[in-house]
Protein backbone atom coordinates (compact mmCIF):
# COMPACT_ATOMS: atom_id res chain seq x y z
CA UNK A 1 0.00 0.00 0.00
CA UNK A 2 1.29 3.71 -0.85
CA UNK A 3 -0.45 7.18 0.35
CA UNK A 4 0.36 9.92 -2.37
CA UNK A 5 -1.20 13.35 -2.17
CA UNK A 6 -1.68 14.09 -5.88
CA UNK A 7 -3.20 12.79 -9.02
CA UNK A 8 0.64 12.44 -10.70
CA UNK A 9 1.83 11.16 -8.31
CA UNK A 10 -0.71 8.90 -8.18
CA UNK A 11 0.11 7.84 -11.84
CA UNK A 12 3.79 7.23 -10.79
CA UNK A 13 2.73 4.70 -8.00
CA UNK A 14 0.40 2.68 -10.09
CA UNK A 15 3.40 2.16 -12.61
CA UNK A 16 5.77 0.96 -9.75
CA UNK A 17 3.95 -1.72 -8.33
CA UNK A 18 0.59 -2.11 -10.21
CA UNK A 19 -2.12 -2.13 -7.51
CA UNK A 20 -5.79 -3.91 -7.50
CA UNK A 21 -7.43 -1.52 -6.13
CA UNK A 22 -7.22 3.06 -5.56
CA UNK A 23 -8.90 5.03 -3.11
CA UNK A 24 -8.89 8.72 -4.44
CA UNK A 25 -10.49 11.81 -3.29
CA UNK A 26 -12.93 13.88 -6.06
CA UNK A 27 -11.76 17.27 -5.40
CA UNK A 28 -8.22 17.80 -6.37
CA UNK A 29 -6.15 20.03 -8.51
CA UNK A 30 -4.88 20.47 -10.93
CA UNK A 31 -6.35 16.78 -12.12
CA UNK A 32 -9.64 15.72 -9.63
CA UNK A 33 -10.68 12.55 -9.00
CA UNK A 34 -12.60 11.60 -12.35
CA UNK A 35 -9.41 12.95 -14.39
CA UNK A 36 -7.56 10.20 -12.45
CA UNK A 37 -10.12 7.82 -12.55
CA UNK A 38 -10.31 7.96 -16.49
CA UNK A 39 -6.14 7.92 -16.72
CA UNK A 40 -5.78 5.00 -14.75
CA UNK A 41 -8.75 3.16 -16.37
CA UNK A 42 -7.16 3.44 -19.66
CA UNK A 43 -4.07 1.81 -18.94
CA UNK A 44 -5.76 -1.00 -16.78
CA UNK A 45 -9.73 -1.76 -17.26
CA UNK A 46 -9.61 -4.59 -14.43
CA UNK A 47 -8.39 -1.77 -11.59
CA UNK A 48 -10.83 -0.99 -9.13
CA UNK A 49 -11.58 2.66 -8.08
CA UNK A 50 -13.26 3.95 -5.12
CA UNK A 51 -13.58 7.94 -4.68
CA UNK A 52 -14.23 9.60 -1.51
CA UNK A 53 -15.96 13.42 -1.32
CA UNK A 54 -17.65 14.96 1.47
CA UNK A 55 -19.97 17.29 -1.06
CA UNK A 56 -21.04 14.66 -3.44
CA UNK A 57 -24.07 14.75 -5.71
CA UNK A 58 -26.29 12.15 -7.44
CA UNK A 59 -24.99 13.75 -10.54
CA UNK A 60 -21.72 13.43 -9.68
CA UNK A 61 -22.18 9.54 -8.80
CA UNK A 62 -23.69 8.63 -11.57
CA UNK A 63 -20.72 9.93 -13.82
CA UNK A 64 -18.61 8.22 -11.58
CA UNK A 65 -20.08 4.91 -12.10
CA UNK A 66 -20.11 5.83 -16.16
CA UNK A 67 -16.69 6.33 -15.84
CA UNK A 68 -15.61 2.78 -14.64
CA UNK A 69 -15.44 3.81 -10.44
CA UNK A 70 -16.30 0.96 -8.58
CA UNK A 71 -17.55 3.30 -5.47
CA UNK A 72 -18.12 6.51 -4.90
CA UNK A 73 -18.67 7.06 -0.83
CA UNK A 74 -19.71 10.12 1.15
CA UNK A 75 -17.73 10.63 4.22
CA UNK A 76 -17.45 10.45 6.79
CA UNK A 77 -17.66 6.71 5.98
CA UNK A 78 -17.89 3.96 9.00
CA UNK A 79 -14.68 2.21 9.24
CA UNK A 80 -16.83 -1.50 8.54
CA UNK A 81 -18.51 0.02 5.28
CA UNK A 82 -15.40 1.13 3.73
CA UNK A 83 -13.67 -2.60 4.62
CA UNK A 84 -16.40 -4.15 3.30
CA UNK A 85 -16.22 -1.92 -0.44
CA UNK A 86 -12.41 -2.40 -0.44
CA UNK A 87 -13.10 -6.31 -0.02
CA UNK A 88 -15.64 -6.16 -2.92
CA UNK A 89 -13.50 -3.89 -4.85
CA UNK A 90 -10.50 -6.21 -4.95
CA UNK A 91 -12.78 -9.17 -5.48
CA UNK A 92 -13.85 -7.53 -8.85
CA UNK A 93 -10.87 -6.37 -10.09
CA UNK A 94 -9.53 -10.07 -10.34
CA UNK A 95 -7.14 -10.52 -7.39
CA UNK A 96 -5.46 -13.91 -7.03
CA UNK A 97 -2.54 -13.90 -4.52
CA UNK A 98 -0.52 -16.28 -6.95
CA UNK A 99 -0.59 -13.72 -9.67
CA UNK A 100 -0.05 -10.52 -7.83
CA UNK A 101 3.48 -10.24 -9.29
CA UNK A 102 3.20 -11.71 -12.77
CA UNK A 103 4.61 -8.32 -14.00
CA UNK A 104 6.32 -7.38 -11.24
CA UNK A 105 9.96 -7.47 -12.83
CA UNK A 106 8.55 -4.57 -15.67
CA UNK A 107 8.99 -1.21 -15.03
CA UNK A 108 7.05 0.78 -17.03
CA UNK A 109 4.81 3.79 -17.13
CA UNK A 110 4.07 4.68 -20.63
CA UNK A 111 0.62 3.70 -22.29
CA UNK A 112 2.26 2.13 -24.97
CA UNK A 113 3.63 -0.49 -22.78
CA UNK A 114 0.83 -1.02 -21.01
CA UNK A 115 -1.60 -1.67 -23.85
CA UNK A 116 1.25 -4.40 -24.67
CA UNK A 117 1.19 -5.80 -21.14
CA UNK A 118 -2.48 -5.73 -21.55
CA UNK A 119 -2.02 -7.80 -24.22
CA UNK A 120 0.15 -10.30 -22.53
CA UNK A 121 -2.08 -10.35 -19.34
CA UNK A 122 -5.06 -11.67 -22.16
CA UNK A 123 -2.66 -14.17 -23.47
CA UNK A 124 -1.93 -15.61 -20.31
CA UNK A 125 -5.57 -16.93 -19.92
CA UNK A 126 -4.84 -19.04 -23.33
CA UNK A 127 -2.91 -22.19 -24.00
CA UNK A 128 -2.38 -20.74 -27.85
CA UNK A 129 1.09 -19.45 -28.85
CA UNK A 130 2.63 -16.14 -28.64
CA UNK A 131 4.82 -14.50 -30.95
CA UNK A 132 7.11 -12.00 -29.25
CA UNK A 133 8.97 -9.47 -32.32
CA UNK A 134 10.88 -7.28 -31.13
CA UNK A 135 14.51 -5.50 -31.43
CA UNK A 136 16.87 -6.84 -29.02
CA UNK A 137 17.38 -6.19 -25.09
CA UNK A 138 13.33 -4.81 -25.19
CA UNK A 139 12.87 -7.69 -22.74
CA UNK A 140 10.86 -9.97 -24.97
CA UNK A 141 11.90 -12.87 -22.31
CA UNK A 142 10.67 -10.93 -19.17
CA UNK A 143 6.86 -10.61 -21.10
CA UNK A 144 7.60 -14.63 -22.03
CA UNK A 145 8.36 -15.22 -17.90
CA UNK A 146 5.33 -12.52 -17.24
CA UNK A 147 3.05 -14.56 -19.28
CA UNK A 148 3.72 -17.62 -18.10
CA UNK A 149 3.53 -16.22 -14.44
CA UNK A 150 0.08 -14.97 -14.93
CA UNK A 151 -1.11 -17.90 -16.38
CA UNK A 152 -2.39 -21.17 -15.10
CA UNK A 153 1.04 -22.72 -15.42
CA UNK A 154 2.83 -21.00 -13.70
CA UNK A 155 3.08 -23.49 -11.16
CA UNK A 156 5.14 -26.18 -13.71
CA UNK A 157 8.44 -25.50 -15.65
CA UNK A 158 9.13 -22.57 -17.78
CA UNK A 159 12.01 -23.56 -20.14
CA UNK A 160 13.90 -21.25 -21.93
CA UNK A 161 15.25 -22.24 -25.12
CA UNK A 162 18.17 -20.30 -27.64
CA UNK A 163 18.24 -21.13 -31.15
CA UNK A 164 20.55 -18.80 -31.59
CA UNK A 165 23.29 -20.13 -29.97
CA UNK A 166 22.56 -23.51 -29.90
CA UNK A 167 25.08 -25.53 -32.21
CA UNK A 168 23.53 -26.73 -35.68
CA UNK A 169 24.19 -30.52 -35.26
CA UNK A 170 22.63 -30.15 -31.90
CA UNK A 171 19.19 -28.57 -32.20
CA UNK A 172 17.53 -31.53 -33.24
CA UNK A 173 18.56 -33.32 -29.87
CA UNK A 174 18.40 -30.53 -27.28
CA UNK A 175 15.14 -29.36 -28.41
CA UNK A 176 13.00 -32.68 -29.56
CA UNK A 177 15.19 -35.50 -27.62
CA UNK A 178 14.85 -38.66 -28.73
CA UNK A 179 11.52 -40.71 -28.68
CA UNK A 180 9.90 -37.57 -27.25
CA UNK A 181 11.66 -38.26 -23.29
CA UNK A 182 13.94 -35.61 -23.12
CA UNK A 183 14.64 -32.32 -24.76
CA UNK A 184 13.44 -29.22 -24.02
CA UNK A 185 9.58 -30.02 -25.11
CA UNK A 186 9.82 -32.87 -22.74
CA UNK A 187 11.09 -30.62 -20.07
CA UNK A 188 8.64 -28.02 -20.33
CA UNK A 189 5.54 -30.26 -20.45
CA UNK A 190 2.69 -29.07 -18.34
CA UNK A 191 4.59 -26.05 -18.53
CA UNK A 192 5.66 -22.94 -21.14
CA UNK A 193 8.71 -23.62 -23.78
CA UNK A 194 10.17 -20.05 -24.85
CA UNK A 195 11.80 -20.24 -28.04
CA UNK A 196 14.11 -17.75 -28.29
CA UNK A 197 15.06 -16.25 -31.59
CA UNK A 198 12.99 -19.00 -33.69
CA UNK A 199 13.73 -17.66 -36.86
CA UNK A 200 17.47 -18.68 -36.37
CA UNK A 201 16.34 -22.69 -36.37
CA UNK A 202 17.14 -24.02 -39.81
CA UNK A 203 14.17 -24.81 -42.75
CA UNK A 204 14.71 -28.16 -41.73
CA UNK A 205 14.18 -28.06 -37.66
CA UNK A 206 11.21 -25.90 -38.47
CA UNK A 207 9.37 -27.96 -40.92
CA UNK A 208 10.14 -30.86 -37.94
CA UNK A 209 8.42 -28.17 -35.30
CA UNK A 210 5.23 -27.58 -37.38
CA UNK A 211 4.82 -31.44 -37.95
CA UNK A 212 5.07 -31.84 -33.92
CA UNK A 213 3.05 -29.29 -33.26
CA UNK A 214 0.40 -30.08 -35.75
CA UNK A 215 0.83 -33.87 -34.42
CA UNK A 216 0.35 -32.45 -31.05
CA UNK A 217 -2.78 -30.68 -31.97
CA UNK A 218 -4.54 -33.65 -34.24
CA UNK A 219 -3.97 -35.84 -31.24
CA UNK A 220 -5.35 -33.41 -28.30
CA UNK A 221 -8.46 -33.63 -30.45
CA UNK A 222 -8.44 -37.14 -31.05
CA UNK A 223 -7.71 -38.01 -27.33
CA UNK A 224 -10.00 -35.47 -25.77
CA UNK A 225 -5.60 -34.99 -24.08
CA UNK A 226 -6.45 -31.25 -22.36
CA UNK A 227 -3.84 -28.89 -23.92
CA UNK A 228 -2.04 -28.86 -20.45
CA UNK A 229 -0.62 -31.73 -20.95
CA UNK A 230 1.57 -30.67 -23.61
CA UNK A 231 4.36 -26.98 -23.50
CA UNK A 232 3.01 -24.13 -24.02
CA UNK A 233 4.86 -22.27 -27.01
CA UNK A 234 6.18 -18.36 -26.58
CA UNK A 235 8.25 -17.86 -29.69
CA UNK A 236 10.61 -14.67 -30.16
CA UNK A 237 12.08 -12.98 -32.95
CA UNK A 238 14.15 -9.80 -34.12
CA UNK A 239 13.23 -10.78 -38.00
CA UNK A 240 10.39 -9.94 -39.70
CA UNK A 241 9.17 -13.65 -40.16
CA UNK A 242 6.25 -12.58 -42.48
CA UNK A 243 8.95 -10.85 -45.27
CA UNK A 244 10.95 -14.52 -44.24
CA UNK A 245 8.11 -16.34 -45.50
CA UNK A 246 7.56 -14.66 -48.33
CA UNK A 247 11.11 -15.18 -49.77
CA UNK A 248 11.42 -18.67 -48.28
CA UNK A 249 13.62 -18.17 -45.43
CA UNK A 250 11.22 -19.47 -42.73
CA UNK A 251 8.30 -22.12 -42.98
CA UNK A 252 5.03 -20.71 -43.98
CA UNK A 253 2.99 -23.25 -41.82
CA UNK A 254 5.47 -22.63 -38.92
CA UNK A 255 4.68 -18.88 -38.61
CA UNK A 256 0.94 -20.16 -39.05
CA UNK A 257 0.88 -21.90 -36.11
CA UNK A 258 3.09 -19.73 -33.80
CA UNK A 259 1.81 -16.49 -34.76
CA UNK A 260 -1.95 -17.40 -33.02
CA UNK A 261 -1.45 -13.87 -30.24
CA UNK A 262 1.57 -11.92 -31.78
CA UNK A 263 2.72 -8.90 -29.50
CA UNK A 264 5.42 -6.66 -30.20
CA UNK A 265 7.90 -5.40 -27.55
CA UNK A 266 8.60 -1.70 -28.20
CA UNK A 267 12.11 -0.39 -28.64
CA UNK A 268 12.75 1.77 -25.73
CA UNK A 269 13.06 5.27 -27.99
CA UNK A 270 9.10 4.74 -28.62
CA UNK A 271 8.95 4.48 -24.68
CA UNK A 272 11.65 7.43 -23.11
CA UNK A 273 8.84 8.31 -20.34
CA UNK A 274 10.14 4.64 -18.78
CA UNK A 275 13.71 5.57 -18.60
CA UNK A 276 13.47 7.27 -15.05
CA UNK A 277 11.59 4.43 -13.61
CA UNK A 278 14.59 2.00 -15.05
CA UNK A 279 17.24 4.10 -13.99
CA UNK A 280 15.69 4.08 -10.55
CA UNK A 281 15.25 0.34 -10.81
CA UNK A 282 18.52 -0.31 -11.69
CA UNK A 283 20.31 1.88 -9.20
CA UNK A 284 18.99 -0.03 -6.42
CA UNK A 285 19.89 -3.27 -7.91
CA UNK A 286 23.25 -2.15 -8.96
CA UNK A 287 24.60 -0.70 -5.01
CA UNK A 288 28.36 -1.77 -4.70
CA UNK A 289 30.20 -3.69 -2.02
CA UNK A 290 29.63 -0.92 0.60
CA UNK A 291 25.67 -1.03 0.52
CA UNK A 292 25.49 2.74 -0.78
CA UNK A 293 23.04 3.29 -3.98
CA UNK A 294 24.57 5.61 -6.33
CA UNK A 295 22.17 8.58 -7.68
CA UNK A 296 21.96 10.37 -10.68
CA UNK A 297 21.15 14.64 -11.03
CA UNK A 298 18.31 16.07 -12.42
CA UNK A 299 20.44 17.02 -15.50
CA UNK A 300 21.90 13.31 -15.67
CA UNK A 301 18.70 12.24 -15.56
CA UNK A 302 17.24 13.99 -18.37
CA UNK A 303 20.42 13.36 -20.42
CA UNK A 304 19.97 9.91 -20.08
CA UNK A 305 16.53 9.98 -21.14
CA UNK A 306 17.53 11.98 -24.07
CA UNK A 307 20.34 9.32 -25.44
CA UNK A 308 19.71 7.13 -28.18
CA UNK A 309 19.71 3.61 -26.59
CA UNK A 310 20.03 1.36 -29.30
CA UNK A 311 20.69 -1.86 -27.14
CA UNK A 312 17.43 -1.15 -25.42
CA UNK A 313 17.29 -1.50 -21.68
CA UNK A 314 19.92 -4.24 -22.08
CA UNK A 315 22.36 -1.22 -22.89
CA UNK A 316 20.92 1.12 -20.83
CA UNK A 317 21.15 -1.59 -17.45
CA UNK A 318 24.90 -2.03 -18.26
CA UNK A 319 25.54 1.71 -18.78
CA UNK A 320 24.36 2.17 -15.02
CA UNK A 321 26.33 -0.74 -13.47
CA UNK A 322 29.15 0.36 -15.41
CA UNK A 323 28.98 4.10 -14.06
CA UNK A 324 28.04 2.54 -10.33
CA UNK A 325 31.11 0.94 -10.48
CA UNK A 326 33.21 3.74 -11.75
CA UNK A 327 31.79 6.67 -9.46
CA UNK A 328 33.60 8.00 -6.92
CA UNK A 329 31.04 9.57 -4.95
CA UNK A 330 27.11 9.32 -4.21
CA UNK A 331 25.95 11.55 -6.66
CA UNK A 332 26.76 10.86 -10.67
CA UNK A 333 26.11 14.22 -12.77
CA UNK A 334 25.55 14.93 -16.27
CA UNK A 335 29.23 15.77 -17.02
CA UNK A 336 30.28 12.63 -15.58
CA UNK A 337 27.25 10.96 -17.41
CA UNK A 338 28.57 12.58 -20.72
CA UNK A 339 31.78 11.78 -20.15
CA UNK A 340 30.95 8.07 -19.85
CA UNK A 341 29.00 8.65 -22.78
CA UNK A 342 31.58 9.86 -24.90
CA UNK A 343 31.64 12.33 -27.39
CA UNK A 344 30.16 10.53 -30.06
CA UNK A 345 26.62 9.52 -28.29
CA UNK A 346 23.57 10.66 -30.37
CA UNK A 347 21.66 12.44 -27.95
CA UNK A 348 17.67 13.18 -29.00
CA UNK A 349 17.32 16.81 -29.26
CA UNK A 350 14.67 18.61 -27.17
CA UNK A 351 11.29 19.66 -29.07
CA UNK A 352 12.40 23.08 -29.32
CA UNK A 353 15.45 22.80 -30.22
CA UNK A 354 14.16 19.96 -33.42
CA UNK A 355 10.99 22.44 -34.31
CA UNK A 356 13.92 25.54 -34.82
CA UNK A 357 15.93 23.54 -36.70
CA UNK A 358 12.73 22.02 -38.91
CA UNK A 359 11.68 26.26 -39.44
CA UNK A 360 15.26 26.43 -40.22
CA UNK A 361 15.61 23.96 -43.11
CA UNK A 362 12.02 25.13 -44.31
CA UNK A 363 13.46 28.42 -44.87
CA UNK A 364 16.73 27.41 -46.40
CA UNK A 365 14.90 25.38 -48.95
CA UNK A 366 12.00 28.32 -49.63
CA UNK A 367 14.75 30.72 -50.72
CA UNK A 368 16.89 28.40 -52.81
CA UNK A 369 13.36 27.92 -54.77
CA UNK A 370 12.60 31.17 -55.46
CA UNK A 371 16.12 32.66 -55.32
CA UNK A 372 16.27 34.34 -52.37
CA UNK A 373 12.46 36.49 -53.19
CA UNK A 374 11.37 37.18 -49.83
CA UNK A 375 8.01 37.81 -51.54
CA UNK A 376 7.63 34.44 -53.09
CA UNK A 377 8.76 32.64 -50.30
CA UNK A 378 6.04 34.13 -48.42
CA UNK A 379 3.48 33.25 -49.94
CA UNK A 380 4.59 29.54 -50.39
CA UNK A 381 4.80 29.86 -46.87
CA UNK A 382 1.28 31.01 -46.70
CA UNK A 383 2.81 33.48 -44.40
CA UNK A 384 2.45 37.91 -44.91
CA UNK A 385 5.85 39.48 -45.80
CA UNK A 386 6.05 40.58 -41.96
CA UNK A 387 5.62 37.38 -40.41
CA UNK A 388 8.45 35.73 -43.08
CA UNK A 389 10.74 38.30 -42.25
CA UNK A 390 10.78 37.56 -38.83
CA UNK A 391 11.44 34.07 -39.12
CA UNK A 392 14.25 34.85 -41.27
CA UNK A 393 15.48 37.53 -38.43
CA UNK A 394 14.70 34.94 -35.74
CA UNK A 395 16.80 32.02 -37.27
CA UNK A 396 19.27 33.87 -39.06
CA UNK A 397 18.70 33.28 -42.61
CA UNK A 398 19.87 35.74 -45.23
CA UNK A 399 17.87 36.37 -48.64
CA UNK A 400 20.78 38.00 -50.07
CA UNK A 401 22.90 34.75 -49.79
CA UNK A 402 20.38 33.06 -51.90
CA UNK A 403 20.04 35.91 -54.59
CA UNK A 404 23.76 35.84 -54.93
CA UNK A 405 23.49 31.61 -55.51
CA UNK A 406 21.17 32.42 -58.00
CA UNK A 407 23.27 34.75 -59.91
CA UNK A 408 26.54 32.29 -59.86
CA UNK A 409 23.99 29.64 -61.48
CA UNK A 410 22.55 32.24 -64.04
CA UNK A 411 26.38 33.03 -64.81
Amino acid sequence: MEAVGCARHAIDAYSRFQPNLVITRLRMTPVDGIGLLKELKSRSAQLSVIILTAHGTISEAVHATQCGAFGFLVTPIERIELLIQVRRAIAASGYNEGMEHWRARIVSRSRLMEDRLNLANKAAHTDAPVLLSGQGGTGRELFARAIHAAGARRGQAFVPFTCRTTQEESRGCELFGENDDQGAFAAARGGTLMLSEIGDLSLFYQAKLARRMQASEFASRRNKVTPQAEARLICTTSQDLKNWVSIGKFHRELYDQINILPIEVPPLGRRREDIPLLISRFLKEARDDSGITRIYSPKAVELLATTDWPGNVRQLLDFVRQNVAQSRGPLMTDGFVQEALGRDSKQLPSYDEARAGFIRDYLIKSLQTTGGNICQSARLAKRNRTDFYKLLSRHCVLSDDFKQDRCRNVN
